[in-house]
């Protein structure tokens, strides 16, 4: 099949993961931000640079999109 799909962006800089984080798992200055939230959602580059920490999964999509970023969930 020849036909380019429009969907994804050209440039593999483009994409960004999603991930869980467990509030454990951050530094004490970040934890004592969110109260009582146990797990934030992180987008990373793909080189693993964390660019943003929200504290819903679907927000961290929206805000991937806003940017013109293609989000993919990681684990």
């Amino acid at each position: 099949m020849d036909t380019k799909f429009e969907g994804f962006p050209e440039e593999g800089e483009r994409i960004v993961y999603i991930r869980p984080i467990a509030a454990a798992e951050l530094p004490d200055e970040i934890r004592a931000q969110i109260g009582d939230v146990e797990t934030l959602y992180s987008v990373n580059r793909p080189d693993g640079e964390r660019v943003a920490l929200v504290r819903d999964r679907s927000l961290a999509f929206l805000l991937a999109r806003h940017h013109d970023l293609a989000p993919v969930n990681a684990h």
